[in-house]
């Protein structure tokens, strides 16, 4: 079956983030959410538990860093090419508190060849709290079946 052929762009995408989330312990663990998938965007959220603060009581960074990573990850994956962070910077605004809901918006910025841009903005309702940015490299594979080819076809 030819995946590119038979699903639009956003059903692509969607697909792309069942398969990568079947194994993310990492996210489902923090209690992370897909909130939505699209070609090189993704929205994740995650509601900061006692766990999650530091000794100041404000949500620990780590924590912001990880929803913002894990959001980049969904959206440069979502083209059906396993994608994996090179490199990934952030700044933080403001601080996350106890209950709050966070919510990481990803959009790609660049993709050209095996190398990707992403912007992720960490916010509590209408106030930005951090902004991530992630570099991107394509490691080789697809989260869905390419198509066979006549060959192994007969």
């Amino acid at each position: 079956m030819n995946v590119k052929a038979t699903l639009s762009p956003d059903d692509l995408a969607r697909a792309c983030a069942d398969a990568m989330w079947k194994d993310d312990d990492a996210s489902k663990g923090l209690g992370i959410k897909i909130v939505e998938v699209k070609p090189g965007l993704a929205t994740l959220s995650m509601t900061v538990g006692p766990h999650m603060v530091n000794g100041q009581r404000i949500a620990h960074g780590g924590f912001i860093f990880t929803l913002a990573d894990s959001a980049f990850a969904f959206a440069c994956n979502s083209h059906n090419e396993r994608v994996v962070a090179a490199q990934g910077s952030i700044t933080f605004i403001r601080p996350g508190k106890l209950g709050d809901l966070l919510v990481a918006s990803a959009r790609e910025i660049s993709r050209n060849g095996r190398s990707g841009i992403y912007d992720v903005r960490v916010t509590v309702g209408d106030a930005v709290i951090a902004e991530f940015r992630g570099h991107s490299r394509s490691v080789g594979g697809t989260w869905l079946p390419e198509p066979e080819t006549n060959a192994k076809q007969k």
